[in-house]
Order: structure tokens, then sequence, then C-alpha cells
């Protein structure tokens, strides 16, 4: 894309800092194992997941990354998790699904009264809990839609799958989870923060130019289908997918 139409794109259209989709979940949870398993099955789902394992680091790392939901237990090594709750629901901005062995209906009262949107009794099997977050992202006000269309690339946010001119298209997990930023802000350009925020968790090893390389696999992989609409750089600032694309 020639630097003048970059620059157009610059000048014209609204860069998409704080009004994004969120796919970053806060995990409370001090067992492992399950920490693990829950981290893992959130990840294969598209969401980047930030793990902590005490009361104290939740309200801690919740004051320093904007989540879109927390998963929370309530049995952590330093604070119950109903003390917890109010100081990560951030005035009933961010939804939290209590994960907990407490299977009692005073347990289960407790916590939808104390202001969870979701409350999941351990043992849960992950497509379950995979499917209870993505049920608490579309209640009224969020944009969580599981199909995603720009002319002739669709992406399924559910299955992670995406195509073109109904061919299927090969990406990893990071592009994908780059393609739905740029195509839930279509006609507005994507931050580099924006992206690295939504894409990767605390825990992740990034280089310097990580982003940029999942940015050139996307486009190596929509490439291979004609048709595909094309990701405008915008030197210094980001990327987005214009609104002709669609047309």
């Amino acid at each position: 894309m020639p630097s003048t139409v970059a620059s157009h794109y610059a000048a014209t259209v609204p860069i998409c800092l704080k009004d994004h989709f969120k796919m970053r979940v806060l995990l409370v949870e001090d067992h492992m194992p399950l920490a693990d398993a829950v981290k893992d099955a959130l990840q294969r789902a598209g969401f980047t997941v930030d793990h902590v394992g005490t009361a104290e680091d939740a309200r801690e790392i919740a004051r320093l990354a904007d989540y879109a939901l927390v998963l929370l237990d309530l049995g952590l090594p330093d604070d119950d998790g109903l003390r917890l709750l109010p100081d990560l629901r951030r005035d009933g901005r961010v939804p939290v699904i209590v994960l907990t062995a407490r299977d009692q209906l005073t347990d289960r009262l407790a916590g939808l009264d104390g202001g969870a949107d979701d409350y999941v009794v351990k043992p849960v099997e992950m497509p379950e809990l995979v499917a209870r977050c993505r049920a608490v992202l579309r209640r009224p006000g969020d944009r969580s839609d599981r199909l995603l269309r720009i002319g002739v690339l669709e992406l399924d946010t559910a299955a992670r799958s995406v195509t073109v001119n109904d061919t299927p298209v090969t990406l990893g997990r990071r592009e994908v989870a780059v393609l739905e930023q740029l195509m839930r802000a279509t006609g507005r350009v994507v931050a580099r923060r924006v992206l690295e925020e939504a894409i990767y968790g605390f825990d992740d090893e990034v280089s310097p130019n990580a982003l940029d390389a999942a940015v050139s696999r996307l486009r190596r992989g929509l490439e291979t289908v004609q048709g595909t609409p094309p990701i405008v750089t915008v030197r210094g600032i980001g990327w987005m997918l214009p609104r002709e694309a669609t047309s």
C-alpha cells in the first residue's frame, strides 16, 4: 500500500484506542492444574488470559489492564473471593463469573447477589466454561458477535475459523486474534498498543517485532485467496481494514 494512501487514512479515519473489542480475561485461581486447563481452553477459544492466584495480585493486576471478563475462584489463600468481587467489577462495568467448589444454594445466592454475572460449580467441562464466557459477553451492551463479515471475508469467532469466498484460510491463533480486532473496528485504525494489549498476556514473551510478524503472517495467509480485503498499514500508528473493502 503506497505511503500516500496510508497518510490519507491516518488523516481521515478515527484511531481505535479505547473503543475496541477486548477478549482479555483475568483468571483468579490458586489451583494451578485447573488454572492451566482453563487458560489453555480459553486461549484456544481466542481469549487472551492473565492468571493470578491471590486476591492481592488480582486487585493489583486489575488496575493495570482493561479486562472484558473476570473468572473468580472464591477459595483464595489470602481472602474470600466474595470480598474481592466488588473490587473487580468496577461499578458493574466488568462482568465476573464465579468459578468455585462451593455448591450449596446459600453459596450460589451469595455469589449472584454479591454481583456475579454467572456462578459455575467445579468441576466443569472446559467447553461449557468457554460457552458461559461467551454467553456473558453476548449480553446487551456488548459487541461479541459470533460471525463477522467484511465483503467475502468471514470469521467465526467461536470456531476460530476464517473463510474468503467460502474458501477456508489456515491462520495461527495470533493471526486470527489480530484479524478479529481489525474486523470489529472496520474503517478505523487499530493502534499498535491496542492490538498488543488485546492479544498478548502479561506472561507472554513478546519480542519488539512480534506484532509486525503476526500482521505479516496474517497478510500472507489472506493473500492466498483472491478477493480478500487489504490490511492497510498506517505507519507509526497501527493497521486497519478500510470500509471501502466491504463494497
